[in-house]
């Protein structure tokens, strides 16, 4: 099968366009054909070098597509099946995974980072990870949603119990994960105030829902939310950008606020005063992907229409290397898809 496979860190030159052995799949795995993979930024990090990975390696953690295979084990799937496939792996018998907390378990790990991805043709999985999609996604939609979605969700719902009449700051609104969050807040009856870096990603961010934007180029994030919130600032701070944004999103707090974080985009060092900690009494809380049970739990309002995927633009896989630097360069709004 052909393949998008890096055997040497760097740019995006290093991602190769070639022939790898089709995998072959257990008794009780599924093999999907695939027909989307989103991008996200750990795609960026690991091609750049992470540690753990292992050479040559094909990344890719959403992904979406029909069932070409099924495992003997395996009697409640169907080859020509419409799927996506949960962005995570896990063991599924350490205690972590037996209460439910999936993302505490020692072995779990994103698709496509410390295993190889969805940036193929085909892809073989356990079961557990396999989930039927509605006729109404399209299946560039449906690899738009799966790891932004359960880390929203885990990061909004579970760290933070959004709830409403919260006010919520979402930085970079633009992002996959921002469109998703955004969304959230308005599904939960908060009012949301989002970032982004120029008047079109605004106007949409204002689309899906947002009730106040900032440009976080030329704006002073905690200005703006003073005066949006006649000086009451936010409850939440929905924060995966890092070094660049950290200091305004503390700002932007109120007493007693909780900013919860699942990214470093712009770095990850991060400074701060701990007397501001205590006498705001804030909560910092990291939040990373989500559980099982989250994964459904998001998906369930999404095949309702309550969230609605955002993509940006679809390249033909063999053209990666364009995908990564539209990423890079930060001029998408929703995801950037590959497709086989």
């Amino acid at each position: 099968m052909k393949a998008i496979r890096f055997h040497e860190f760097g740019g995006p030159e290093v991602l190769k366009f070639e022939d790898v052995p089709d995998p072959k799949p257990r008794k009780d795995q599924v093999l999907v054909r695939v027909k989307a993979c989103a991008l996200n930024h750990l795609d960026l990090f690991i091609r750049k070098g992470l540690p753990g990975v292992k050479l040559p390696h094909i990344n890719g953690s959403d992904v979406s597509g029909d069932i070409s295979e099924v495992g003997e084990y395996i009697t409640d799937l169907r080859p020509g099946q419409r799927v996506l496939l949960a962005p995570h792996v896990f063991c599924g018998m350490c205690p972590a995974c037996t209460r439910g907390e999936q993302n505490f378990c020692p072995q779990y790990s994103v698709l496509g980072y410390l295993n190889d991805g969805g940036n193929c043709e085909y892809i073989a999985v356990p079961r557990v990870s396999v989930l039927p999609i509605p006729d109404e996604l399209t299946y560039d939609e449906a690899a738009s949603l799966p790891l932004v979605a359960v880390t929203a969700w885990h990061m909004l719902v579970g760290r933070c119990g959004i709830k409403p009449g919260d006010t919520v700051l979402v930085l970079g609104g633009g992002s996959g994960i921002g469109t998703i969050a955004i969304q959230i807040c308005k599904m939960f009856g908060a009012v949301c105030i989002a970032t982004a870096g120029d008047e079109n990603k605004m106007d949409q961010c204002r689309d899906l829902g947002a009730d106040h934007v900032i440009n976080h180029y030329r704006q002073k994030i905690s200005d703006e939310v003073k005066s949006f919130t006649s000086k009451g600032m936010c409850d939440i701070v929905f924060e995966h950008v890092g070094k660049a944004t950290w200091n305004e999103s503390i700002r932007s707090l109120k007493p007693g606020g909780k900013l919860v974080t699942c990214g470093a985009t712009t770095g990850p060092e991060a400074a701060f005063d701990l007397r501001v900690l205590f006498a705001k009494q804030l909560s910092f809380l990291g939040s990373f992907m989500g559980t099982q049970g989250e994964f459904h739990e998001v998906m369930k309002h999404i095949f309702a229409g309550k969230i609605k995927p955002v993509v940006d633009r679809s390249f033909p896989m063999r053209e990666a290397a364009a995908a990564h630097e539209r990423l890079e360069k930060s001029e998408q709004f929703g995801k950037v898809i590959l497709n086989p």
